[in-house]
């Protein structure tokens, strides 16, 4: 998937392509989950019968997150489910040819939908077919709709559709539905509105490396509780606490297995300000076994740099502050234990592999 980031960006872009127009959908697409999914295959679908390529165009930062902010009031803002990095990679994943990723800001917000149709749409894009959902709204104070971009196609020569709600079992799918169900914890519900268990990605970052120094066997071997660290980019993630989880991407070959492991995300509220990521939203993860080969095979047996994906695949309760180290060790140690537990409850290995096709039928 290509992926183009501004308006300058494109109209670059586009002067070297040998197929003029492409067939877009518009949206924040935060999560790319199965209501997403059925969008984004119909569009491919046009594509293909047009002899065009597929496109997305998204926004970063969400608007919501940019209105937020130019009021001060942090609470209008959504919590993103995902990163830029991983929805990128759910759309590539979905057959899309091209990505747009428009920064989100005053000139943006400000422009009038009529502009932003043949600016954007006609002009940048040469749009032959754009595909909305039933609620879409755009242009400045959300003025335009999915009448005004049909009128204007009929004019101007491209085709428009409106896709209906995504609904499996009666419950429409929604980025509102994962966010209210990652916030109870219900990774299952999560899973199943998605498509897919939850993930984050990412390259491992250093930290300030306490977690190898907490319950090491001896002084200075730093075999404790290392973990490896993300950055969630966004200030705001819709699931916070400590999940047990699947780690991939530490193998060396592609089709490695995954580790089982612990994770905690969020701000980690037992450390001091002096912490090497204070501040930022991380994703701290404890695998429960390193296997020699597995060490043997990184580099100094570290994986900084290496760009792993972790499933967050059961909650096992919120953040919690600790009052000392020791008491934070004996809580790392009692989610470790229940981490254990969870995957000896589960009915075989073969749930790394079932689980995607399961949990799409359990909405």
């Amino acid at each position: 998937m290509k992926i183009i980031r501004g308006l300058w960006n494109l109209q670059h872009a586009l002067r070297h392509e040998a197929i003029a127009g492409c067939a877009l959908t518009i949206g924040n697409f935060d999560g790319v989950h199965r209501g997403h999914q059925a969008m984004l295959a119909l569009l491919n679908n046009e594509a293909r019968h047009r002899g065009v390529p597929s496109c997305v165009m998204t926004f970063e930062p969400h608007p919501r997150d940019y209105f937020a902010a130019v009021h001060h009031k942090p609470d209008l803002a959504p919590a993103r489910i995902a990163t830029l990095r991983d929805k990128l990679e759910e759309l590539a994943r979905c057959g899309v040819d091209r990505c747009v990723v428009l920064p989100f800001n005053a000139r943006l917000a400000s422009q009038a939908p009529q502009a932003f149709i043949e600016d954007t749409l006609v002009r940048a894009l040469g749009v032959k077919y754009v595909l909305v959902g039933d609620d879409f709204r755009f242009g400045a104070q959300r003025a335009g709709d999915y009448a005004m971009l049909d009128a204007a196609g009929a004019s101007l020569g491209f085709d428009v559709a409106r896709m209906q709600s995504y609904e499996v079992h009666g419950v429409r799918v929604s980025s509102s539905a994962v966010r209210e169900a990652l916030a109870a914890g219900d990774m299952d519900r999560v899973a199943a509105l998605l498509g897919r268990p939850f993930s984050i990605s990412g390259h491992v970052v250093h930290g300030r490396k306490l977690g190898r120094q907490l319950a090491e066997s001896s002084p200075g071997r730093g075999d404790g509780f290392r973990t490896l660290n993300l950055r969630f980019a966004h200030w705001k993630p819709a699931a916070s606490g400590i999940f047990a989880v699947h780690v991939h991407g530490l193998g060396p070959e592609a089709d490695s297995p995954p580790l089982s492991g612990v994770a905690n995300l969020g701000v980690r509220p037992s450390l001091d300000p002096n912490d090497a990521n204070g501040g930022r939203v991380l994703l701290e993860t404890h695998c429960l076994e390193w296997p020699e080969a597995l060490v043997a095979s990184l580099p100094g047996g570290e994986a900084y740099g290496k760009i792993i994906r972790v499933e967050l695949l059961h909650k096992l309760h919120d953040e919690l502050k600790y009052d000392s180290l020791d008491a934070l060790t004996r809580g790392i140690a009692r989610d470790c234990d229940d981490a254990r537990a969870f995957f000896a409850s589960l009915p075989n290995q073969a749930y790394v592999q079932t689980h995607r096709q399961t949990t799409r039928d359990r909405i």
